[in-house]
């Protein structure tokens, strides 16, 4: 067994100590295993599919928010839709509906997650999508 340091936040070990656990070890070994098996669920997905991607971030952090846009410009034939809440003076939450390959939202998702002032992100893969894209928005 190894011996790691890791450094939490007080209101991120409140919620750990908070689990009832007897020790803060045990605790922390359980979420990385319920986190590493949900990651396997989550790549056992692949072609084409529809996903969410929920995140909460900083809007006054410094060039956040233009960042995110041009990401989600960037990458505008995986994205369906986008919810945007605030949730306070400075949080926000995006929900976005993606649709594509499965591995291409992943890095596209993981890439979000991983932006400085963005504090939570949770991406849900959906089975294979089985509708097909719609054929010509707007037409009708």
């Amino acid at each position: 067994m190894q011996r790691i340091t890791i450094t939490l936040d007080d209101a991120l070990l409140r919620e750990v100590d908070g689990l009832g656990y007897a020790n803060r070890s045990e605790a922390v070994r359980d979420l990385v295993r319920a986190g590493l098996q949900q990651e396997a669920d989550a790549r056992q997905t692949t072609g084409p599919c529809t996903a969410a991607l929920a995140y909460v971030y900083d809007h006054h952090r410094r060039d956040l928010p233009g960042r995110l846009t041009e990401s989600f410009h960037d990458h505008h034939d995986l994205s369906v839709a986008t919810l945007h809440v605030h949730l306070d003076d400075h949080a926000c939450l995006e929900v976005a509906v993606l649709r594509g390959n499965a591995s291409t939202i992943r890095h596209f998702a993981n890439a979000v997650k991983a932006e400085r002032g963005v504090q939570h992100g949770r991406l849900l893969l959906l089975a294979p999508s089985k509708v097909a894209a719609p054929s010509g928005r707007g037409a009708g």
